[in-house]
């Protein structure tokens, strides 16, 4: 046995393992599909140890959220035959997790049949999935008290120190003034006033702390093969205490922009409204029984702003030496960052309208 196929059949009730392979294409961690002699198929995840550096805490949230999701599904209005909850698999001692002899740390999870996931949206009805799955989720951690989960990823989302992290970089790698590396240094100089619009409301009191997804991405939500229903959030290992903000401003950035995150040209990246509203629609069909016309509004700052945040995460990753975000070549990490410069200035260009658009929907939910 191979010593990834020696990991799988731990979590393996009878242990002996049909087939492995790897599945889907996340940035961060090292994903599996396995499907063993006996039993169902499940996910094993190989954690990235520089991203997530205390697997037990991440477990520790995984099973508190998994928990209470699968307590309040069983009242939820969306089908129980197409819903799901994620669910962690113990190994067969009960352990959370397993550390292999490098000090690597993999964990499994269930597996949802027939179900689906794209990189960018299909139509506007995947938009009000998309929308409405992420809006249950906050909805159903509503009364989830954000004390009871770990931080992971202390400082995530907080924009002001990715600046911070920026410039420690930039001085460090003093990199060569090419086209590409000028218009990124003159984006991030011109936006970097903005950057506490979120942190300023919460110091405020004007938005809260509840339980975030942490990355709900367009192709974290599995949608249903025959229905096309959304069926799951997946990839919950950045789930924590948070802005909602987050949540909807990293959807937006992420379903708004029908190019991609690896648009081959940044400048030909554009923010779609029309999809906007689709998301938004089935978004504060849940959300709105939470979130108040004042949280609302800010909704478009909040996908500005993780925009132009994720462009900076890049840009800094790109300086480092591309450390944390996977890469394929050495400068993916700086075209991913005008992706997401460019889309920033797509949505400052539409602030008016999209201002509009959310206060008309604030009404209506």
């Amino acid at each position: 046995m191979t010593e990834l196929t020696q990991i799988a059949a731990l979590f393996a009730p009878q242990g002996e393992i049909a087939a492995i392979a790897p599945y889907g294409n996340g940035n961060v961690n090292d994903t599996y599909l396995v499907r063993p002699a006996l039993g169902q198929p499940f996910i094993l995840q190989q954690l990235n140890g520089r991203v997530f550096q205390d697997p037990a805490a991440i477990m520790h949230n995984l099973r508190q959220v998994s928990g209470h999701l699968a307590a309040a599904h069983r009242t939820s209005r969306r089908s129980s035959s197409c819903w799901r909850v994620i669910e962690p698999l113990a190994t067969c001692t009960g352990a959370d997790y397993h550390t292999d002899t490098r000090g690597g740390c993999w964990r499994a999870l269930s597996y949802i049949d027939n179900a689906v996931a794209f990189d960018t949206i299909q139509s506007t009805a995947h938009g009000r999935e998309i929308g409405f799955a992420l809006g249950l989720f906050q909805r159903q951690l509503a009364d989830l008290d954000p004390a009871q989960l770990h931080d992971t990823l202390p400082g995530f989302h907080i924009t002001p120190r990715y600046l911070a992290e920026f410039e420690a970089a930039w001085a460090s790698a003093s990199p060569k003034m090419t086209p590409e590396i000028a218009y990124g240094r003159t984006f991030i100089d011109n936006a970097a006033p903005r950057a506490t619009v979120l942190e300023a409301a919460r110091a405020e009191g004007r938005i809260r702390e509840r339980i975030i997804h942490g990355d709900p991405k367009v192709a974290n939500i599995l949608l249903d093969r025959a229905s096309g229903q959304a069926v799951a959030l997946i990839d919950l290992d950045t789930v924590k205490p948070g802005l909602p903000h987050y949540d909807i401003g990293d959807c937006l950035r992420s379903a708004c922009n029908p190019l991609g995150e690896e648009a081959d040209e940044p400048t030909a990246v554009r923010f779609d409204l029309d999809l906007c509203q689709a998301i938004l629609t089935g978004y504060l069909t849940e959300a709105g029984a939470f979130l108040n016309p004042e949280e609302i509004a800010l909704f478009p700052d909040a996908a500005w702003l993780i925009a132009f945040e994720l462009g900076l995460r890049f840009f800094t990753d790109q300086l480092r030496g591309n450390i944390y975000f996977k890469v394929q070549s050495p400068e993916q990490n700086l075209h991913r960052a005008l992706v997401q410069f460019h889309l920033a200035e797509s949505i400052a260009s539409q602030l008016a309208p999209f201002r509009r658009l959310v206060a008309g929907l604030a009404g209506d939910a």
